[in-house]
């Protein structure tokens, strides 16, 4: 079983960066993909950034060029440069299976 925590939320400016870790912990080495998802208010959860166990990435069009996946060794992480007030949700981390349980960035507009 894995579990993880994310952290690194918190209020930006538009135009400015954060970056989130999410950090795992149990049975993470037989577990091939993991990703950041968001959750805008009063919408659906919706993909951000995949990664696989060798590297390869795939980003929601909305954020291609301006968010970075990457992972170092059980941290995994989400650099987020030219924020935008549309870019403000819950985020979750999700590792084999396994949700966090969210941090929220808020870009005021």
């Amino acid at each position: 079983q894995v579990q993880v925590v994310e952290s690194g939320g918190g209020l930006v400016q538009p135009g400015g960066s954060l970056r989130l870790s999410c950090v795992a912990s149990g049975s993470i080495f037989n577990i091939h993909t993991m990703g950041w998802y968001r959750q805008p208010p009063g919408k659906q959860r919706d993909l951000v950034a995949v990664m696989d166990s060798i590297g390869g990435t795939n980003y929601g069009d909305s954020v291609k060029g301006r968010f970075t996946i990457s992972r170092d060794r059980n941290t995994m992480y989400l650099q987020m440069d030219s924020l935008k007030p549309e870019d403000m949700a819950v985020y979750y981390c999700h590792w084999g299976g396994t949700w966090g349980q969210g941090t929220q960035v808020t870009v005021p507009s």
